[in-house]
């Protein structure tokens, strides 16, 4: 099985793995890697700027493990029969071998694509509404 991790520095596990230009390639037996090599594609190679029903360089691969994906970028590998997986995990070796015994934890892929490099801040309050039943039967509200 070959693995493909995203490392457009390659040191670590990057995001943008439809604008990364540099990927990991590990081939594992069972739970042994056997092989581990670079490869650089393009900018016109990326996933980002390449064609999704033409041919590509990571076509080969069963897993894609990145630090950030679109959910596009999501399913045209499961189009392809590669496993799509997002993580927090920046540790090449650590992300293969926790992938490998099954603990890896996963992200969901973002929910929109992008054509720039940036960061993505967000502030979520929510309002919830619990009622709770005290013993002489008056029901009473608490927003947190």
């Amino acid at each position: 099985m070959k693995i493909a991790l995203s490392s457009q520095n390659t040191k670590s596990i990057t995001g943008h793995a439809g604008q990364c230009q540099k990927f990991w390639i590990y081939e594992v037996n069972g739970t042994e890697v056997i092989d581990k090599k670079l490869l650089e594609i393009s900018k016109e190679q990326t996933f980002h700027n390449s064609d999704p029903d033409l041919p590509h360089p990571l076509d080969d691969v069963q897993v894609l493990i990145s630090g950030g994906m679109g959910k596009n970028l999501s399913r045209r590998l499961e189009n392809k029969g590669i496993e799509a997986i997002v993580t927090k995990e920046t540790d090449l070796e650590k992300a293969i071998a926790d992938y490998l015994n099954g603990s890896l934890i996963r992200e969901v892929a973002e929910c929109h694509e992008h054509d720039h490099e940036h960061e993505h801040h967000h502030k979520h309050q929510h309002q919830h509404q619990h009622r709770h039943q005290h013993q002489h039967g008056q029901e009473c509200q608490h927003s947190s």
